[in-house]
């Protein structure tokens, strides 16, 4: 560890970098070594909870409990580092619920920053194994989708910052793959599920019907944060494709006023 952060500390000071960040287990982390970080300029400390489930953490061997991971943030906070949490959404024994709990112990914590990781299954590994047995039964990816969607929205309402969420691009990921939730534009479906809830809500509130049909009934026009315009047409437009299916073509404009994941109806024209 020393050897490490030796290494890493002569890049820091002035014009450098201003301070190092590094991930380590929730078991880890105490007052002694807490005191080493900060010498060393340690700025954010990131913990691999994985889940706030001891059922699930012993399931999956993790060799930590829930009250090590709110141990070690309370310690973490106290010595005035950043704190981050990172989870892994869909683990052996884990369930829709238990992942919807989750949420409610994050907030409980209120890390600085958060990273999200749906799990994926690689060959040669035990859940591989008990996958493969049946031993091990996924939640499905539309459940997975959701969860997601739902902690990306709370998370930044509540001021939590999101690292990341799904895993990056990689070959390595997809040629090992047995199982999971990997997609290459994982946290667009997210945000796009987001924004078609937040989208549709809109709707129903400004009183307009949805329902399947051919004939367009509505030119809706939306406003969003910049940062959501895409979100809000869709993944390969999807949110775009689904409302004209129900009758409603949208427009999406950018709104630098707004949140991240609000939609405001502009202006509705009746199609004539």
């Amino acid at each position: 560890m020393l050897e490490l952060l030796q290494a890493a500390n002569i890049f820091v000071g002035e014009g450098k970098f201003k301070g190092i960040r590094v991930s380590t287990r929730p078991d880890y982390i105490d007052d002694d070594i807490l005191s080493v970080l900060k010498k060393y300029h340690v700025t954010s400390i990131e913990l691999g909870a994985q889940s706030l489930n001891d059922t699930v953490l012993e399931a999956n061997e993790r060799g930590h409990t829930v009250h090590d991971i709110f141990l070690a943030s309370k310690l973490i906070k106290t010595h005035g580092f950043e704190l981050g949490l990172q989870l892994m959404v869909g683990l052996y024994k884990s369930d829709y619920d238990t992942e919807i709990a989750n949420i409610q112990n994050v907030l409980d914590i209120m890390p600085d920053t958060i990273r999200i990781y749906p799990v994926v299954v690689l060959q040669g590994t035990k859940l591989a194994r008990l996958y493969e047995d049946g031993e091990y039964k996924l939640i499905s990816m539309n459940d997975v989708i959701d969860i997601c969607s739902k902690m990306l929205m709370i998370f930044e309402q509540s001021g939590i910052k999101i690292l990341k969420c799904g895993l990056h691009a990689s070959e390595f990921v997809q040629n090992r793959m047995v199982a999971g939730f990997y997609h290459p534009a994982f946290k667009e479906l997210c945000e796009t599920k987001i924004m078609y809830e937040n989208m549709r809500g809109e709707l129903i509130r400004k009183g307009l019907t949805l329902h399947e049909s051919n004939n367009i009934k509505y030119f809706v026009d939306f406003e969003v944060s910049p940062k959501c315009i895409s979100p809000a047409i869709g993944h390969k437009k999807t949110n775009s494709d689904y409302f004209k299916s129900n009758g409603v073509i949208i427009k999406v404009t950018g709104n630098k006023s707004l949140p991240k994941y609000k939609a405001l109806v502009k202006e509705v024209r009746v199609c004539t």
